[in-house]
């Protein structure tokens, strides 16, 4: 059985995540290796513990290994990519609403010394 959405749960374990992925638990153990930026945390037992972001970005590496025909170094690069692409649009919105900011702390400013001068 293939589960394509998830409940909305905080984590998940492994076996969760297998069957919404419908991907063997003992591939997502490999990738892990593989895949840098796959690291689920461990609960205190040890047992793997994954978040939404975990699934989507193993969702994210089966597309690019299964459906776009990427080798695992080709899709590790290629998620790199995607990562720093990401970052300098978050980056750039992050600096046009200081910048935004900024404008309006000296517009205020200006108001401030027009109305005490």
């Amino acid at each position: 059985m293939k589960k394509n959405s998830t409940n909305n749960k905080l984590y998940y374990s492994i076996s969760e995540v297998s069957k919404i992925t419908d991907i063997k638990a003992y591939v997502l153990r490999f990738w892990e290796k593989e895949f840098p930026s796959l690291r689920p945390k461990k609960n205190r037992g040890g047992n793997r513990i994954y978040q939404q972001r975990e699934i989507d970005l193993i969702n994210r590496i089966k597309a690019l290994l299964y459906d776009e025909g990427y080798t695992i170094e080709g899709a590790r690069q290629r998620l790199k990519s995607l990562k720093y692409s990401e970052n300098r649009l978050n980056s750039t919105g992050a600096n046009n609403s200081l910048k935004d900011k900024l404008q309006e702390i000296k517009k205020n400013l200006k108001e401030l010394q027009r109305l005490f001068s």
